[in-house]
Formats: C-alpha cells, sequence, structure tokens
C-alpha cells in the first residue's frame, strides 16, 4: 500500500489540554447550534417554503448533517487539530483548498455573529420590557456591540469559563423550549388552541409531498444553517480530555440531540400555529424573523403565569444567542491560531495567553472584525441584515461539503481494508459532502433570483442583470477569500508551495 510521505506538523499550540470533559464537550456542540435562536430566526421562513412540511424538512435537514458529523470524527481520530476544516483539505487537497476551507469557517461565524448580536441586543430589551428601544435600531445596534465586546472576554479569559457558562445557558434553553412544545400540544389536544389549530398528521412527514424542487432547497438549505455549529466541538479538540476520541463522539451526539429539540418543538408549533400568512401562522411575514416570541405569547396566555414564562421565553432566546456567541468566536480564534501555527497566516495569530491558555491576538480580531461587520450591515441597510441568515447557509454547505470529501480522501488508502473503514470514512461523509454540494448548486439557481430574499443588486459588468442579495451575499464571501488567500500567498510563500500532503497518519494510526 502507497503512503504518502508524513507532512511538517506545527508545534504545540500552548491550549491547555484535558480542560474540556465529554459532557461539556457536547454542551459546546448544541449550545453552538443555539437551538432557541435559531428556530426564533428561521421557523418561519422554512414554512413560508414548505408549508405543512415544514417538520420533515427538519428532519431531511438532519441527514448530511449526521452523515458529515461522521466524516468530522474520523478526521479527528486521525488528527486532532484545532483547524479542523483548514488542517484536513491541507492534508487531503493542498494548501489552497485548505485555506478557503479555513476562510469558510472565519467568514460564516462572522456573518452570524452580527445576527446574533441583533437578536441578544433587542430581546435584552424586551426581557426589561424596553420595548420602544428594542425597536429602534441604533439602541439594539450598541447593545449588540456591547454583547460582542462582553462575549469576546469571556472567551478570552478562558475555555473552561466558557464551557461551564454555555452549560448552564443550554439547560435552560432547552427546559424552556421542551416547555413551550409541551404547552402548546396541551391545548391542542385539550381543544383550547385558537382557530387555526390541528392535531400532529403523519402527511407533515410526507417527504414526496414538499412541492416544487427549488421551495424543498430553500427550505433543507435554511434547515442546514440551524444544525450548524455543531462542529464547534471539534475546534477544541486540543483542549479536550481524550482528544482523538471525546469530540467526534460529542459531535455525533449533538446532531442527534438537535434533531430530537428540533423536530419536537416544530412539530408542536405548527400543529398550535398552523402555517397560515396571517395572525399567529408560522408563514406571516410579520413575524418571521421572531417566530417564538410571538408564539410564546399565544402559548401561555396574559394570566400571571403565562407572563412568567413569556419572560422565561424571552430569557431562553437571550441565552441561546449568549451560548452561541461564545460557541461562534471558540472556532473562529482557534482556525485562525492552527492557520498561524501551520504558517498559513501571520504568526501574530498564533499568540497564546501564557495565563488563560487562550488564544490572545486571534480571540480579539474575531471580536472586532464582528463589530466591524455588524455595524457595517446595520448602517447599510436592515434588509441586508435580513438576507445574511440565507446566506450563510451557502457558505456552511461549502464548508461541509468539503470536510467530507477530505475525508474521503484522507482515508483512501485504508477504504477497503474493513467495512468500518468503507462505512466511515468513505461511504457515509461521501454520501453528506455530495447532498450538501447539490444543495449548493441549486440553492445558486434559487437566490439568484431578483425576487428572492429582501435586497436585489444589479452586477455592474451587466447592467441588465439583477441579482438576489441573498446570492450576492453568500458568493460574495467565498470570492473575498480566495481574494485574500491570493495576498496570504504573496506574504505567506512556505505554506503554499507544499505539495498536496495526503494521508499522514490514516494507516499509521488504525493499525
Amino acid at each position: 500500500m502507497d503512503h504518502p510521505a508524513a507532512p511538517t506538523t506545527a508545534p504545540d499550540k500552548g491550549l491547555r489540554a484535558g480542560a474540556i470533559g465529554p459532557l461539556a464537550s457536547t454542551a459546546i456542540g448544541l449550545a453552538s447550534a443555539a437551538p432557541a435562536y435559531s428556530l426564533a430566526a428561521t421557523l418561519g421562513t422554512v414554512a413560508a417554503a414548505v408549508g405543512d412540511r415544514t417538520p420533515v424538512v427538519m428532519v431531511l435537514g438532519f441527514v448530511p448533517m449526521f452523515l458529515i458529523a461522521y466524516g468530522y470524527k474520523e478526521l479527528n481520530a486521525a488528527e486532532p487539530d484545532c483547524g479542523t476544516t483548514f488542517t484536513w483539505a491541507t492534508r487531503a487537497f493542498g494548501p489552497r483548498t485548505g485555506w478557503l476551507g479555513g476562510w469558510g469557517i472565519i467568514a460564516a461565524d462572522v456573518i452570524v455573529m452580527a445576527n446574533l448580536a441583533q437578536i441578544a441586543g433587542a430581546y435584552g430589551f424586551r426581557l426589561v420590557g424596553a420595548r420602544r428601544l428594542a425597536a429602534d435600531t441604533t439602541w439594539v445596534t450598541a447593545a449588540g456591540v456591547v454583547w460582542i465586546v462582553v462575549m469576546t472576554v469571556v472567551c478570552y479569559v478562558g475555555v473552561e469559563v466558557s464551557a461551564r457558562l454555555q452549560a448552564v445557558l443550554l439547560t435552560v434553553e432547552v427546559a424552556i423550549l421542551l416547555v413551550l412544545g409541551g404547552a402548546a400540544l396541551a391545548r391542542v389536544y385539550g381543544g383550547s388552541a385558537p382557530p387555526g389549530s390541528a392535531p400532529v398528521s403523519w402527511t407533515w412527514f410526507d417527504p414526496t409531498r414538499t412541492g416544487s424542487v427549488s421551495a424543498f432547497t430553500k427550505g433543507v438549505l435554511i434547515s442546514v444553517f440551524i444544525y450548524w455549529g455543531w462542529d464547534t466541538c471539534l475546534s477544541v479538540n486540543e483542549e479536550t480530555t481524550d482528544s482523538g476520541r471525546v469530540p467526534g463522539r460529542a459531535a455525533v451526539t449533538a446532531t442527534v440531540l438537535l434533531l430530537a429539540v428540533y423536530a419536537t418543538v416544530t412539530t408542536a408549533a405548527q400543529s398550535f400555529a398552523g402555517t397560515g400568512t396571517h395572525g399567529i401562522g408560522l408563514a406571516d411575514p410579520a413575524n418571521s424573523a421572531d417566530v417564538l416570541s410571538n408564539l410564546g405569547h399565544e402559548v401561555f396566555g396574559t394570566g400571571r403565569a403565562g407572563r412568567v414564562l413569556d419572560k422565561l421565553l424571552i430569557l431562553m432566546v437571550l441565552t441561546s444567542a449568549a451560548a452561541s456567541t461564545l460557541t461562534t468566536i471558540l472556532p473562529t480564534a482557534r482556525t485562525t491560531l492552527s492557520m498561524a501555527a501551520h504558517r498559513a497566516l501571520p504568526a501574530r495569530f498564533a499568540r497564546v495567553h501564557p495565563r488563560f491558555a487562550t488564544p490572545t491576538w486571534s480571540t480579539v480580531c474575531m471580536g472586532v472584525a464582528s463589530v466591524a461587520f455588524y455595524v457595517a450591515l446595520t448602517k447599510a441597510s436592515a434588509n441586508v441584515l435580513a438576507d445574511t441568515i440565507s446566506s450563510i447557509g451557502l457558505v456552511i454547505a461549502f464548508t461541509y461539503a468539503l470536510t467530507g470529501f477530505a475525508c474521503v480522501r484522507y482515508h483512501r488508502t485504508v477504504l477497503t481494508r474493513s467495512p468500518r473503514d468503507l462505512w466511515l470514512k468513505g461511504v457515509l461523509p461521501g454520501t453528506g459532502a455530495v447532498l450538501l454540494t447539490y444543495f449548493f448548486a441549486d440553492a445558486c439557481v434559487v437566490y439568484a433570483a431578483p425576487g428572492y430574499g429582501t435586497t436585489t443588486w444589479r452586477l455592474p459588468w451587466w447592467p441588465h442583470w439583477d441579482v438576489g442579495g441573498v446570492l450576492v451575499t453568500g458568493i460574495g464571501s467565498l470570492l473575498l477569500g480566495v481574494v485574500l488567500m491570493a495576498g496570504c500567498r504573496l506574504a505567506r510563500p512556505a505554506f503554499f508551495r507544499q505539495e498536496t500532503l495526503g494521508v499522514r497518519t490514516a494507516a499509521r494510526r488504525d493499525r
């Protein structure tokens, strides 16, 4: 069997090994997906796209995530590096592909930070009853900036502090979500639900009745967004106990738990509110940016207990944004740390605090970039900010698909060694990568329509061609990575002169 030469390895990065246990690792994966925030921000959009087939689309969005999670698990077992996609794609395909994989992580995280900050700012004011300030863009932006700064400081202080805080926030979040779903179903089957409610129907889970292919693609790609984030537990693999096994298992476990939460809450919400475009219907455009707030008010009622639960629901979305903000900063800082350690970025990004054992320059730069991007978007238009939710799906699909293909190539010399190797290192991640590639390509066609999303851009080199802003934001962020990579090739030629690094340990570690 032919084994490529072992590539050069990065020196010890200085992170605190063994700081995160198995439960904390799983909590980080769950918290990063931000179940409450994700449902609040996307449930209405999915319902508008596929109607009462929303529950099955949530289930189908899980399939490629589960398959790709196994790819991450097998790659991490072979080489636990906090650079994840960057490191593994570089090993498999070469430095240019690896660099773009790392950029995909950075771009998606910076984009989503703007949405997290917006949610956190608005819900912070709602929690204290300041609804007028919650509707004021300037005040919400200011609160969002403060939010990013505070979460950046928490990540800077130490990964143990971040992990403990995430576990607490996640417990509150999941508990209130399940209470909301249970209360909604209780009212439906108890006969006290409003007009438009309906008992759960098995037809909601029929994938053959999802309507047009374009609607199905939009729904699945948005549902992929709500699962995104479980891979954060792999970004902190070098700080986790048994780094070769625990992070991968945590990733797979997190995706399964997310499926359970999303399927339960989505089904309950649709049963109670329906998918109509008026009133409390999930597809009502007036509620699409914040479905849970309106739903909670209707489900819990206006009594004393209802008001308390409604406040807890607001707190839940706020804590969800907090947990996701923390777990968005963590992978970006560690991706740039790994890229610097492998000489793909300037050495200052590899600096680690001597006391806290956390990336210093990388963490601070993530916070600064997030603030700059968020303020720029809110200054430009609230509509542009709304379009970023869908555009993130393109970047996520690109990064996850690349990782799936990297897993197959990385382990190509051992795929025929046993059925386990063939399925877990080849078939499962490869199938997930193919599915995400298809959704990516089809979504590019759908998102290009001028009427899709809330903004439209006219391409300067083709005066009569208008393109949807969702496509421009998503593809534009990836193309920006190509431009930045070209600059890095001039500044860091040693990294880009390497050939494809190939299989480093697939056969040797598995002996």
